[in-house]
């Protein structure tokens, strides 16, 4: 209970946390937007409609006969029968209560999509974020390469450098471009898959610091945490209680159905009118009906089984993917604020320590560290968004 406590704690502070970001705004413009949502919901509607149907007694059914006598003087006769069919009145409230229960697992499948859908923009804009970061860091590099070169032409008008420095120069500077051309084009990528999630509507995000991620419990708590909230599971379990529902309909079905109506008859100039009644035995039509409830049930129980078992399992994947990357943030974060290998660089090239591809190289190696520590800060929050996908309503 104390762990529960905890955990709902920090799923408060999380969510306050993340009220103003520039990413929950964006998944409440994708949920108001969204087509896809939109049409699942009328969809949801349609089928809540549909669920209603077959509540009412069956159609009433009107019969005339006029039948013509022979020989000519045995007289004609005429039958009218008005007929209604009724099922033993239990059925009806199973019949109901059947319907509240699919209409109610509607809900929870339009949750499901909605929770799917609204996860996959917010893994998109999380990847967003992370162009942002990299194309932060790529104009410093970009700038700084600019310098170099601007620095090398004005040393070869001088006469102090050499036209070969300034042609490694200027390969670098190309390079850097080129990297941020790409990485340019990928933003855009994003920003079109974006634009397709907000319903066509354009998006602006230019964050560069990623949601504040809530204190990770331990992952038993979190994963009970998880199950309770689970719209999947909770399909499943609504399905289950719907099986149950259809065993007992199908068992009030075999009940008799009853019918009642009134009938006249007219014949050689006398009438007769009165009260019609019957009842239907249901020897075979529901034959095999309760078996199959049955067996459907036995399905639902296992599907949720399953789904449970699978679900933990992948959340564990989830979750052990923070413990590595997490670990790995550290330590690269640690080394990576104790360096100042730009300026160690500039004035390692400038006494003349280094040459010019020296110079390149370990620019490289040090941004190809930095790109490795924003790719593993990228799916640690990503990897949070999936366990935390509850959340998103």
């Amino acid at each position: 209970m104390i762990k529960l406590i905890v955990s709902l704690s920090c799923l408060l502070v999380t969510m306050a946390a993340h009220s103003q970001t520039g990413v929950d705004s964006l998944l409440a413009q994708v949920k108001r937007n969204n087509k896809g949502i939109e049409a699942n919901r009328q969809m949801q509607l349609a089928r809540k409609a549909e669920f209603k149907t077959g509540l009412t007694p069956y159609n009433p059914t009107v019969e005339y006969d006029y039948l013509s006598g022979s020989p000519v003087g045995a007289g004609n006769q005429r039958d009218f029968i008005v007929n209604q069919q009724l099922d033993f009145p239990s059925v009806y409230s199973s019949k109901r209560k059947l319907s509240d229960q699919q209409s109610t697992m509607a809900e929870f499948q339009l949750n499901v999509f909605s929770q799917d859908l609204l996860l996959e923009a917010k893994l998109e804009a999380l990847e967003l974020i992370y162009l942002n970061k990299q194309a932060a860091e790529l104009k410093r590099r970009l700038s700084r390469t600019k310098q170099l070169v601007s620095d090398y032409e004005k040393k070869l008008e001088k006469g102090d450098a050499i036209i070969l420095d300034v042609n490694k120069a200027r390969l670098q500077l190309l390079n850097i471009k080129q990297d941020v051309m790409l990485n340019e084009n990928t933003i855009q990528k994003s920003l079109t898959k974006l634009k397709e999630f907000n319903g066509g509507l354009e998006v602006r995000l230019t964050d560069t610091i990623y949601p504040v991620t809530p204190l990770i419990p331990g992952f038993a708590t979190l994963d009970s945490l998880i199950e309770k909230n689970d719209p999947i599971l909770q399909v499943y379990e609504q399905e289950r209680i719907i099986r149950q529902q259809q065993i007992i309909v199908q068992k009030r079905m075999n009940l008799p159905r009853i019918e009642a109506g009134y009938h006249y008859q007219g014949i050689l100039g006398q009438s007769y009118k009165g009260v019609h009644g019957g009842i239907s035995i249901p020897l075979w039509e529901n034959k095999n009906r309760i078996k199959a409830a049955v067996a459907n049930l036995a399905y639902a129980d296992f599907s949720a089984v399953n789904h449970r078992l699978s679900h933990q399992l992948e959340n564990k994947q989830y979750y052990d993917q923070l413990e590595v990357r997490k670990s790995a943030m550290a330590e690269y974060r640690t080394l990576l604020s104790s360096l100042n290998n730009v300026t160690l660089l500039n004035k390692a090239l400038q006494f003349g320590q280094i040459t010019i591809i020296q110079y390149a190289l370990d620019e490289r190696f040090y941004y190809d560290s930095y790109s490795r520590y924003l790719q593993l800060e990228a799916e640690y929050h990503k990897a949070v968004a999936k366990l935390y996908k509850f959340t998103l309503n």
